[in-house]
């Protein structure tokens, strides 16, 4: 039996089975498929999946004993953080995950973890950008940029966990200066995600601006989108004495979990080396597990040094860095 995918209201509805695992997921399913149809033909556990875009916190705790999910996925480590909050998921002690995925990319409590990694890096027009003219999330701010520069808000789960990790190699102060300084380089007002700021750079918009690895891989695979994505190159920046930002898709259990077996036997085989092989190729992101080798897509990207600061340590600067956000007035 393959994996199925469940509308929400179909998911709710549904008796819970034996050997089944209910997800809900802020990615879209198609995204995630095939690593399910594989660990579904290799176990014979069936998957429901339902994507949950907003208020997953919210529905989980009105659903509470009752509600029928075993795992949620994210894809950011803000909405980890609002689930750990919020006390809708539960801790998963186990050895197989520990030993597959370091330390730094899971909750010291062992609430969540880290499936893949992203890097929030400088998308450069390939033909008005030299290599080597940014290399650093400080050089953003440098005037140079006025008029250049392409975001989206600010306030966008991705921005402000590079804002959160910036006051982590700088004071807030600094942070302030840092934040107005792009701000003051932006082209026009942050609008968009990150595939719409590839495209600015393309119609001429901006010659810089900041997004995720993977949506250059995603964009490069669609046909309606790899014109846009051919005109830019990925450069890695990094923190001054640090390395570039990361960022994660996440895995927990919920606290309700009707069958917690099953749901521990997918988030095992999740950090194993065939499903992070899949889930490298698949979506162009870089596998957490050491070892296992990035995509040849992702590969051609260069290599680079992660920044080696704590995820928990970025959650737990999230609120100071979304004050001096609003402080500078950034989507303004």
């Amino acid at each position: 039996m393959f994996a199925r995918i469940a509308v929400l209201t179909l998911l709710c509805a549904s008796p819970v089975l034996a050997d089944e695992v209910n997800i809900y997921s802020h990615r879209q399913p198609e995204l995630i498929q095939p690593l399910l149809d594989a660990f579904t033909a290799e176990t014979g556990i069936a998957v429901n999946i339902a994507f949950v875009d907003q208020g997953m916190a919210e529905r989980l705790k009105a659903e509470g004993a009752r509600s029928p999910a075993d795992l949620v996925l994210t894809v950011d480590i803000g909405r980890l953080i609002e689930l750990v909050d919020a006390g809708v998921i539960q801790p998963v002690d186990d050895p197989v995950l520990k030993a597959n995925i370091p330390a730094e990319y899971r909750d010291p409590g062992n609430l969540w973890f880290g499936l893949t990694t992203r890097s929030r890096v400088v998308y450069a027009a390939k033909d008005r950008v030299k290599p080597g003219e940014i290399t650093t999330y400080e050089d953003l701010a440098d005037p140079k940029w006025r008029g250049r520069l392409c975001m989206r808000s600010g306030l966008s789960d991705y921005n402000v966990a590079l804002t959160a990790a910036y006051l982590l190699h700088h004071s807030p102060d600094e942070t302030k200066t840092w934040l107005q300084g792009l701000k003051a380089n932006l082209a026009h007002r942050p609008t968009g995600v990150d595939r719409d700021q590839v495209k600015s750079i393309w119609s001429g918009e901006c010659d810089i601006a900041i997004g995720n690895t993977y949506y250059i891989g995603q964009m490069l695979n669609d046909p309606n989108d790899k014109q846009y994505a051919t005109g830019v190159r990925i450069d890695f920046p990094v923190f001054a004495g640090g390395g570039s930002h990361m960022n994660i898709s996440g895995i927990a259990m919920t606290k309700a979990a009707p069958d917690k077996a099953a749901a521990l036997k997918l988030m095992e085989w999740l950090a194993s080396d065939e499903a992070q092989k899949i889930y490298a190729e698949t979506n162009h992101e870089f596998p957490v597990k050491p070892g296992v080798a990035r995509s040849a897509l992702v590969q051609s990207w260069g290599n680079f040094t992660p920044d080696t600061v704590g995820l928990a340590d970025i959650a737990a600067k999230r609120p100071e860095a979304v004050k001096l956000i609003e402080d500078v007035d950034f989507d303004g």
